[in-house]
């Protein structure tokens, strides 16, 4: 079975400049993700997706593929990953005539995935061929049914059942809710190029513990991770 792994890179990221390619105890963060993907047993190919010649190099010296640079309308601040995944995998049909059937999409600053977790991903997702896609969540650390927007000057419960607010429910009265954390993404190649989405009508879920995974979108979360690789509190 054809698996292939994307991992999206652009340049122009703004929270943190250039943060593909930041170092992480002592290796740009893309690393992390394409070494994880190189360990799988499953995984077959690994390809970068990015619009940024270094970060390109980058990812050949770290033994991904970077088979074209992306153009740069799909490399903008509010770009979707849809069409950015669509783009990639029309390249490949069309020169290499290479449709793989499951894609991986493993996003960078997520580096504290293992490769053991991708492969035991995969394996759940391949145990139900009728799963249009998989997804890791997690267990939120707020329960939404307790949250709160502003009408105006005043507050309204965010969520409502039958017109009723449950934010005086007891938490054990409401229903259990997972997060999505960005570690992994898995799906169909006809999910993607004839659903036209990451997900499709049937999602699986990839439940993971909420202190595994780190999110890298800040200067605060970097220095964090650093702290927690020097203390060697996540093994890879």
């Amino acid at each position: 079975m054809k698996i292939l792994a994307v991992i999206p890179a652009r340049g122009g990221s703004k929270g943190i400049p250039r943060k593909n390619i930041v170092k992480l105890g002592g290796k740009p963060l893309i690393a992390y993700a394409i070494e994880a993907a190189k360990k799988s047993r499953l995984i077959n190919r690994v390809i970068v997706t990015t619009d940024d010649k270094e970060i390109a190099r980058v990812a050949k010296k770290y033994g991904a593929e970077a088979p074209f640079l992306r153009p740069k309308e799909l490399a903008r601040d509010f770009t979707p990953a849809e069409p950015v995944l669509k783009h990639a995998l029309e390249f490949l049909n069309n020169k290499e005539s290479y449709r793989p059937e499951i894609i991986v999409w493993l996003e960078p600053p997520s580096p504290f995935r293992t490769a053991a977790e991708v492969d035991a991903a995969i394996r759940i997702f391949l145990a139900d061929p009728e799963a249009d896609s998989l997804r890791a969540v997690c267990r939120p650390f707020q329960n939404p049914f307790k949250m709160w927007v502003k009408k105006g000057q005043y507050l309204e419960p965010l969520i409502k059942i039958n017109g009723a607010p449950l934010c005086s429910r007891p938490r054990q009265k409401t229903k259990e809710v997972y997060w999505q954390n960005g570690h992994i993404y898995l799906l169909r190649y006809d999910t993607i190029m004839k659903k036209g989405n990451f997900y499709g009508d049937k999602i699986l879920p990839f439940i993971m513990p909420e202190n595994k995974f780190i999110d890298i979108d800040s200067e605060e979360n970097l220095e964090l991770a650093r702290l927690l690789l020097k203390n060697r509190l996540f093994t890879l």
